[in-house]
């Protein structure tokens, strides 16, 4: 597990005064790193730090500052995009970077003249995906989510046996994740009515969100070498946000036997920034579970899992339909939990995903699943907050929801905060959905 260090020191300043405010995203204890560009200029990708309201281009940093050890070597490949590379290198590398970073922003900094220019306001900046996912996992890593829909279906049997056993997960499609602000299409599919003979092809009427966290990949393994629990952490790099749209329509014509199909693949959102492992220390919690449940078998269990393998991250759901940013109204919360009520940790996950020999690469993605808490105003998802669509929810000025309409924005935000600790957030993973297209 990491330890925390000077970078978490809740008293450092930035001499960025915009990375100083209490309530942002970016202060000096978060350095997340990503992939932009200006606006509308013809200039390449590169890496970038968020800090205040500010991005500080790595590739502009590492011509005017001296990075030294593997400090250098890891600004060199930060200073890239994709970031593959830095992933690939692992966490001494990480850290050093981290570190050279925070002391070069630090209030008193000698470095404050040579970085200044370095800076780009974020509202001026256009994003890419971070990395190039080779591979995407969707899990299913909240109880309180496998139950509460578990109920909807199966109200006597609403958790399946194998679910406090094994963290279920499936592979989803890489080709169609896109990183916050972009808009996609309604997706079509067959759905069948109730008593219809026969399916009928047409756009999805039960689209859906799901509120979840991303777990990018550093280092990998080579196939065969499984990789345990006390390895799992050095093999992640940081984490995103991440809404899995759903169309629930399609989902339950098509699902079984094999799964989600058309249903899954048609866009995954994924917030710009990736807050490190290291930025999250200050909020690691002891892994907590429902009363009753089994001890996980021992290749998905440790000490240091059992007393720190939880991290707070705090997630709210949001909507914004056509009709609010019309009026100039923000988006509605629709619901809040966190992520330390989930069943199987991060670890977890990357110890299970490998337990067969599949070996994972830097950059692939991880999707926790739905992230429901155990209150019904925690669920993460649309599905849960309507009972499946019996039950609307009032959005807006008279509008009313139960499940995503043309034009509508779901806007996920998460952060951490806590006592002695300075707030850190991931800022926003926000995507509307177009009017499908016609076939």
């Amino acid at each position: 597990m990491i330890q925390l260090n000077d970078t978490h020191d809740p008293a450092l300043r930035c001499w960025l005064a915009s990375a100083n405010h209490p309530d942002g995203d970016f202060p000096i204890q978060n350095l997340p790193i990503g992939s932009f560009k200006r606006r509308g200029s013809g200039e390449g990708l590169r890496g970038g730090v968020a800090i205040g309201d500010q991005i500080l281009d790595l590739a502009a940093a590492n011509g005017r500052v001296k990075f030294e050890g593997l400090a250098a070597e890891a600004v060199r490949a930060a200073a890239q995009s994709p970031l593959n590379s830095l992933m690939a290198l692992g966490p001494p590398a990480w850290s050093a970077l981290r570190r050279a970073l925070s002391q070069a922003l630090r209030e008193g900094s000698a470095q404050q003249t040579a970085l200044t220019p370095c800076l780009v306001p974020q509202d001026h900046a256009e994003h890419a995906l971070p990395a190039i996912i080779g591979d995407y996992t969707d899990f299913y890593t909240s109880i309180h989510h496998a139950t509460a829909v578990g109920r909807l279906f199966r109200p006597d049997n609403p958790l399946l046996p194998n679910y406090q056993w094994v963290p279920i997960g499936y592979h989803g499609r890489s080709s169609s994740i896109a990183v916050s602000g972009t808009d996609f299409r309604r997706p079509r599919g067959q759905t069948r009515s109730p008593g219809a003979a026969e399916p009928t092809l047409g756009p999805s009427r039960r689209l859906d969100c799901e509120v979840e966290l991303g777990i990018y990949v550093g280092p990998g393994n080579r196939p065969g070498e499984p990789i345990s629990m006390d390895a799992a952490e050095s093999h992640i790099f940081g984490l995103c946000l991440l809404n899995d749209w759903s169309a629930r329509d399609l989902q339950a014509w098509e699902y079984q036997p094999l799964g989600p199909f058309l249903s899954k693949n048609f866009a995954t959102t994924v917030s710009p920034w990736i807050v490190t492992l290291e930025a999250l220390a200050p909020f690691r919690a002891p892994l907590e579970r429902p009363a009753g449940s089994p001890s996980p078998l021992p290749y998905l269990d440790s000490p240091g899992n059992r007393r720190q393998g939880a991290i707070d991250i705090q997630l709210d759901l949001a909507v914004q339909t056509r009709a609010m940013r019309e009026r100039g109204m923000p988006a509605q919360r629709l619901s809040h939990s966190s992520y330390r009520h989930a069943y199987w940790t991060a670890a977890q996950l990357v110890s299970h995903h490998t337990i067969n020999g599949c070996n994972l690469q830097p950059g692939d993605l991880l999707g926790t699943g739905t992230l429901s808490g155990p209150l019904p105003e925690e669920a993460g998802s649309l599905l849960e907050l309507t009972a499946g669509g019996k039950v609307s929810i009032a959005v807006g000025d008279g509008e009313s929801r139960t499940f995503f309409e043309d034009g509508d924005c779901a806007v996920i935000r998460g952060w951490c905060e806590r006592a002695g600790a300075r707030r850190i957030g991931f800022g926003e993973a926000r995507a509307c959905v177009d009017e499908a297209s016609r076939v």
